[in-house]
């Protein structure tokens, strides 16, 4: 059994994969309300999204990014988009990051959980220790529960990573702190996300953004030094006033509020024993770029299909391949979140390298073969399927270019692609070539037929 602490995205995703494996598992988190946080899904994690059956739910309680719209008090002085718009191909079919507040994407994983036959336990992980054979953890309301590995997914102020005496090396930036949560005013428009920033310095000060799928905006105001504001919507009002000079935009509705804190963290070992770190628990980043929650999906992902095969030497994987991954993430979201500090022009410009598609592990013992670690394309197929449709699952899948495919195990789906210049292209196929993908849709071998078979064998896959 895989005992999970921490019901966000990233704890979720955990879960439902270890769910449609059919691997016992349990989840348990004593509920705090996630507000709109991370609203931000990038184009990789859309794929992730469908690859575990909440795409259509996912995409029908989203929107894509509104432009912004600055202000100096009520007249209009610029407009432009933090992304610009790019039209879906065979290859990626989710190009744009989509705008979907956090509680309702957890929602949504929380559905498809209990569609698989899962639930989320509210109560909270209490304190744990581990032997060579399992994690014993007691819980909040004082049980006790055996488990073959512990993953903490339980945020920034991770319980677990405390436990384990991790560095969560970095820095918090306490003399940067941002007002934010989820209003509602009858007065602005939602076509927009309304911006109000010094001029001169171009630095941003208000903004209200609305929200897909709801009738609210989330708020956003910087916080001078010292300021400790009352959580109310009084507070926002005030704030909301002062920083755009105007007194004709009325807050009526006040939901989840917080004061957000600039923090830029990394913990300094993914693993311990039995007991591994996800999302937030082991990076936490600036919300420039909107990294944060689609990092941690990734981190679940790479994490699921391993501890399902249970193999140690899969599993020491995890960190080799995550930890790079996310230092690198981490820097992205900072030098975006300086350029706006710093008032950079093209501060609010996002482009493929906060899209996550570009991620890869080329130098995980994982990876072998041309483009070994890489991200494996979409591609339609001549029965009018696509190779997303022959990924979707918690299998393996060998794609036979051209050529006869070697013997697989059961874990692992064979397609056959014979004269298809579109999927040839797209995995840079010029000859017969065997493919294997991975269950988390990255490339784990190209070669012959005969490579295959060798690499199949050595990962105990046939």
């Amino acid at each position: 059994m895989i005992l999970i602490a921490g019901a966000g995205p990233t704890g979720l995703t955990l879960a439902i994969d270890l769910a449609r494996r059919g691997v016992p598992h349990r989840i348990v988190d004593p509920g705090h309300p996630s507000g709109s946080r991370g609203k931000g899904l990038q184009p990789r994690t859309l794929e992730v999204f469908d690859d575990l059956g909440v795409i259509d739910a996912v995409r029908a309680a989203g929107a894509p990014y509104p432009p912004l719209r600055a202000y100096a008090g009520a007249d209009v002085v610029w407009e432009g988009r933090m992304h610009d718009p790019v039209e879906p191909t065979p290859e990626v079919p989710y190009p744009n990051v989509l705008m979907v507040p956090q509680w309702r994407t957890e929602e949504i994983l929380r559905d498809r959980l209990t569609a698989l036959g899962g639930h989320v336990d509210a109560v909270g992980l209490a304190s744990f220790t581990q032997d060579d054979d399992g994690v014993t953890a007691v819980l909040t309301d004082g049980t006790t529960v055996r488990a073959a590995y512990l993953v903490g997914a339980d945020g920034g102020r991770s319980t677990v990573r405390k436990a384990l005496g991790i560095p969560f090396l970095g820095e918090t930036r306490d003399e940067e702190r941002m007002l934010i949560g989820d209003v509602r005013t009858p007065d602005l428009d939602r076509d927009h996300w309304h911006m109000w920033a010094d001029l001169e310095t171009r630095t941003p000060g208000v903004g209200l953004c609305p929200l897909p799928g709801t009738s609210d905006f989330q708020f956003t105001a910087a916080l001078a030094p010292g300021d400790d504001p009352d959580l109310t919507l009084a507070t926002y009002q005030k704030h909301l006033a002062d920083g755009t000079g105007r007194d004709d935009i009325r807050l009526t509705g006040l939901g989840w509020a917080s004061v957000y804190r600039v923090n830029i963290r990394m913990a300094e070992r993914f693993r311990a024993g039995r007991v591994f770190l996800a999302g937030d628990a082991a990076h936490v980043h600036s919300p420039a770029g909107g990294q944060g929650l689609n990092t941690g999906v990734q981190d679940a992902y790479n994490l699921g299909w391993k501890l399902a095969a249970g193999s140690p030497s899969l599993l020491d994987t995890y960190e080799e391949e995550r930890l790079p991954v996310a230092a690198g993430v981490l820097g992205i979201s900072t030098a975006l979140y300086q350029k706006a500090a710093e008032g950079q022009a093209d501060a609010h410009k996002r482009g493929e390298e906060t899209q996550q598609l570009l991620l890869a592990y080329p130098d995980s013992p994982l990876s072998s073969g041309p483009a070994g670690g890489t991200r494996a394309p979409n591609a339609r197929l001549a029965d009018g399927t696509t190779l997303f449709d022959a990924f979707r699952g918690p299998h393996f899948t060998l794609l036979a270019f051209n050529t006869p495919p070697p013997t697989c195990g059961r874990d692992v789906r064979t397609v056959e692609i014979t004269a298809n210049p579109e999927a040839e292209a797209a995995y840079a196929v010029t000859g017969p070539t065997v493919v294997l993908v991975r269950p988390d849709g990255y490339r784990a071998h190209t070669g012959t037929p005969d490579s295959t078979t060798a690499y199949l064998t050595r990962h105990n896959l046939l």
